[in-house]
């Protein structure tokens, strides 16, 4: 018998797969690799890239839930730069975190409410 070892995925096996897509740039890196509870922390699969502008990206779908990950760039595990939301790890450093929505629209909806807007009520006319 297999377990989830993703038990905060565990609860979400009803919902559709939501594509995602992680996208990092370094001019220099010759290998990036994404590992991370969604690939029980395995960096094998490279991130294909285009070559001319140093953009690495790699898609993927995942149930909603939460997942932390580190990008493992030349076989330096970081934490990825663009990602606000980190936790420690039990190795000293960081791991980024990603939360899937249920749907796009919720998904949408929470990016919408973290933008760095000011309330109408803040605003100075």
């Amino acid at each position: 018998m297999k377990h989830n070892k993703n038990h905060d995925n565990a609860r979400n096996a009803c919902f559709p797969l939501v594509p995602v897509c992680f996208e990092f740039t370094h001019p220099t890196a010759t290998t990036v690799c994404l590992a991370g509870t969604f690939n029980n922390w395995k960096p094998e699969s490279k991130i294909p890239h285009s070559s001319s502008t140093g953009r690495w990206w790699k898609e993927m779908a995942l149930a909603p839930g939460a997942y932390e990950y580190c990008l493992v760039v030349d076989g330096q595990w970081m934490p990825d730069p663009l990602v606000r939301e980190t936790v420690p790890n039990p190795f000293g450093g960081r791991n980024s975190v990603l939360r899937v929505p249920s749907s796009p629209e919720a998904g949408h909806l929470a990016d919408a409410e973290n933008l760095p807007f000011k309330k109408a009520s803040d605003r100075k006319l």
